[in-house]
């Protein structure tokens, strides 16, 4: 099993058997195979936000497994780009070899249909607890970001054809949203 499955597993036993408030406030304190080595405390995931926060990607089932593998990966680089705490600090292996951080979050990655997806942003985005990242089919075929923001902005709402999301935030409120999506396979 590898360190990230092990590490995500852990977080995972702890979040349902300990609460938040009694853990330690940051990785430096957990046992050896979870803790960081070498970490920038302004880019240290903090063990409370992994227990309190979730971060999910939901896919749309219709897209071609090249599209779906290019949403979840734009959408994770968004996600990080916004929330510095959401990607653990650098590591080192045995022999002192540098790693860079790794989202210190489980990334449980669903599906739902594109209109599905539609409709749960529009949910989401009555929720000020809650950060949406969204994928368009807007942003997939542009060739610049330039070209996309200006057919983006030329684009109603209700036409929008949504390739993926990703939701961060409460842990309970991501659950509310996408808790009966199944799981990406």
């Amino acid at each position: 099993m590898s360190r990230l499955v092990r590490r995500a597993s852990f977080c995972s036993i702890r979040s349902s058997a300990v609460s938040s408030s009694s853990m330690p406030a940051s990785f430096a304190d957990l046992p050896n195979d979870v803790r960081s080595l070498c970490g920038m405390p302004d880019h240290r995931a903090s063990l409370s936000g992994v227990l309190t926060n979730k971060l999910v990607v939901i896919i749309a089932t219709e897209a071609p497994i090249g599209v779906a593998l290019n949403t979840a990966a734009l959408l994770g680089v968004g996600l990080g780009r916004h929330h510095d705490d959401t990607v653990g600090p650098d590591t080192a292996d045995a022999s002192g070899t540098p790693h860079t951080g790794m989202c210190a979050y489980p990334i449980p990655v669903l599906r739902a249909p594109a209109e599905q997806l539609h409709a749960l942003r529009a949910e989401a985005a009555t929720r000020p607890d809650l950060t949406i990242h969204d994928m368009t089919q807007v942003a997939q075929q542009a060739r610049t970001y330039e070209q996309m923001s200006t057919r983006l902005s030329g684009t109603k709402p209700e036409d929008i054809e949504y390739l993926g999301l990703a939701l961060y935030g409460p842990r309970p409120t991501i659950d509310s949203l996408t808790g009966a999506l199944p799981l990406y396979r």
